[in-house]
């Protein structure tokens, strides 16, 4: 690693924790300014915001990056309004407790958790210029500071947001606007150096392919970083004997709208005593989403993540399984672990598939792209913790980004 890169990455840091207590004893009044002018900077912004955008696709084109890659690195009109209405759901928001009563002690006493910043939050992500605005957002409504570093695609747009949206509307708000910093390298050494500094940065998220955020996640610890790491995804769907035709084409057809997102339709697999009578309705869902289907015998893992794979996203791996119990056990050991669906009109049947997966979400006639932040909490989401562990999982937000702190305290005070 360069010594400029890390320079880099530390000074961003530095400023940051400066600039954190403006952020950590704002009022919940002005956090709430500041998300709301986001929003209004945003749309009043829309023509520069794009036209950084815009460039940042151009150049993407010209290096050959494939159409999967280029649809996350696009930011259209109704993306960009979607943006500004996530911000004023999230200012909207209740803040969490920030003090919360446990029990009385003995002498007078009583016990209160609090629930307090981490500080300063990294974030590592890919060239996505929407999660600029959602980490960022997310950041500043849990109070605390940030320092992020995007791929190098996308940080034409990134900077732009910061320069136009975020640093202005934290300034209008009385919060000091360095609390968010932007790493402004393009080199991938910048990620590894963002997991180095565990006493400025403590905590990163991490969100990208599974290969190079597993990597960041053991770098981090080496050095004492905690993270928050979304590495690999891919939805599943079990298609039972009871399942209805009809549900089973929406779920199939819905799943599939986005090609280059984690919660997609990834494997599907189907009863073998029903797959013959429902492929043709798959196969046309399929179709209409020009989605090819992956059969056996198949040349890779039947897990295998379709959204990384630029030249093969448009695929699903399809298999037949004999029940249940070979559905859930071939979801728990042979995926990610990020969401499975069950399709069938038996409650018993999907009782032992929904107790079964042991995954971070877990769908009944319903598709696994509903596994996001927004679409289930109404928030953005800094992203989604696979994680086998205490601590928070699944579409993680502001309400997940704190540390606990005992108090002991005189009885009425």
């Amino acid at each position: 690693m360069s010594d400029e890169v890390a320079k880099a990455v530390e000074e961003c840091a530095r400023a940051a924790k400066a600039a954190s207590p403006s952020l950590a004893t704002a009022s919940d009044e002005a956090i709430d300014a500041a998300l709301t002018a986001m929003a209004n900077r945003l749309l009043d912004a829309r023509e520069s915001v794009l036209e950084a955008n815009r460039a940042d696709v151009a150049r993407a084109q010209q290096e050959g990056m494939s159409a999967g890659l280029l649809d996350r690195l696009t930011i259209t009109e109704e993306r960009l309004t979607g943006m500004a209405e996530q911000l004023r759901l999230l200012a909207g928001s209740p803040h969490g407790e920030r003090e919360i009563p446990v029990k009385e002690l003995s002498d007078g006493l009583r016990l209160v958790e609090r629930r307090r910043p981490v500080g300063v939050i990294g974030a590592n992500y890919e060239a996505r210029p929407n999660v600029t605005v959602d980490v960022a957002s997310q950041l500043v409504k849990s109070r605390n500071g940030g320092v992020l570093r995007t791929g190098s695609a996308a940080l034409g747009s990134a900077q732009r947001l910061l320069e136009v949206v975020i640093a202005p509307a934290l300034s209008e708000a009385g919060i000091d606007p360095a609390v968010v910093q932007l790493v402004p390298r393009v080199e991938r050494e910048a990620a590894a150096a963002l997991v180095r500094f565990p006493d400025l940065v403590p905590l990163v998220i991490l969100r990208g392919s599974g290969e190079s955020t597993r990597a960041l996640a053991l770098e981090a610890a080496q050095h004492g970083v905690r993270t928050l790491a979304h590495a690999d995804g891919g939805g599943v769907l079990y298609i039972d004997e009871a399942a209805d035709a009809g549900k089973v084409r929406d779920l199939v057809f819905n799943s599939l709208d986005r090609l280059g997102v984690c919660n997609r339709l990834n494997l599907l697999l189907i009863h073998s005593a029903v797959h013959d009578q429902l492929w043709p309705v798959i196969s046309e869902a399929l179709a209409e989403r020009k989605v090819t289907p992956s059969l056996p015998p198949h040349e890779h893992a039947i897990g295998y993540e379709w959204a990384l794979d630029s030249d093969h996203e448009a695929t699903v791996t399809v298999a037949q399984v004999a029940d249940v119990t070979e559905a859930v056990s071939i979801a728990n050991e042979q995926t990610s672990g990020l969401a499975a669906g069950i399709a069938t009109e038996d409650a018993g049947t999907a009782s032992a598939f929904l107790d079964g997966y042991t995954g971070t979400g877990v769908f009944w006639n319903a598709p696994t792209r509903l596994l996001d932040g927004f679409k289930l909490l109404a928030v953005p989401e800094t992203g989604i913790n696979l994680d086998k562990v205490p601590g928070p999982r699944g579409p993680v937000t502001y309400t997940d980004l704190y540390v606990r702190q005992y108090a002991v305290l005189p009885d009425g005070r």
